[in-house]
């Protein structure tokens, strides 16, 4: 039996999964056209703007769940400044160390990484509201993954075995959803930066984090989206 987090009357946690921008492990689909320092310089770009956003927001509790640890100083920072909790990701894959920080305690959750540039506060917002009356909220990616994932409360088989990094991610979560008998509301989808095709959705004020990179440069101009 798949086991579940019961919901409860606590103010519902916001969950920012982020991974260290090292060149060579940060953002590794990127590597192609950005080169490694150009890709991790770029995932530190944009897991700071997604701290600014999150701040500015007002909403919390907010959890830092970092990987592989928590030491990264542009993560002891954001912590620091802004009173937020600092979480070491734990498990063997993503489908794992998103169920271990979602299980971390009981309560409505919002779930997102710092992909999607393109997620504001105003997202966040419309996702609480929507948990006020339904179990779960999608924010799809316009690749069919997932930007955001709220919960009322948690369940194991929304991580499980799941193909990630694929086009098939939220469409497995909505059959899953549907099995639970769980309500469920959708943003809009959104834009994440994932793949060298995506870079031609990055919007101006991060397109500096390419200074003299391969993609930055011209040579791969195939990259831009049709």
């Amino acid at each position: 039996m798949v086991s579940a987090t019961t919901a409860s009357s606590q103010a519902t946690r916001v969950l920012v999964f982020a991974k260290t921008p090292v060149a060579g492990e940060a953002k590794t689909r990127l590597m192609p056209a950005l080169g490694a320092d150009g890709a991790a310089r770029l995932a530190e770009r944009l897991t700071m703007q997604t701290f600014d956003m999150l701040a500015a927001s007002g909403l919390g509790p907010i959890e830092l769940w970092c990987a592989p640890d928590v030491r990264h100083p542009l993560f002891t920072q954001a912590a620091g400044r802004h009173g937020w909790a600092l979480h070491p990701q734990r498990g063997r894959d993503l489908g794992e160390r998103l169920w271990s920080a979602a299980s971390h305690s009981p309560g409505g959750l919002l779930m997102l990484g710092t992909d999607c540039p393109a997620l504001t506060g105003d997202h966040l917002r419309q996702a609480l509201a929507c948990l006020s009356s339904q179990d779960a909220v999608l924010g799809p990616a316009e690749d069919g993954g997932y930007v955001l994932l709220g919960l009322r409360r948690a369940h194991a088989s929304l991580f499980t075995d799941m193909p990630w990094s694929s086009d098939q991610v939220a469409a497995i979560t909505r059959e899953r959803l549907r099995h639970l008998g769980w309500t469920w509301s959708e943003l809009a989808p959104l834009p994440d930066i994932d793949r060298p095709e995506d870079l031609a959705r990055l919007p101006d004020a991060l397109r500096d984090s390419l200074a003299g990179s391969a993609w930055q440069s011209g040579q791969h101009a195939s990259c831009s989206r049709s």
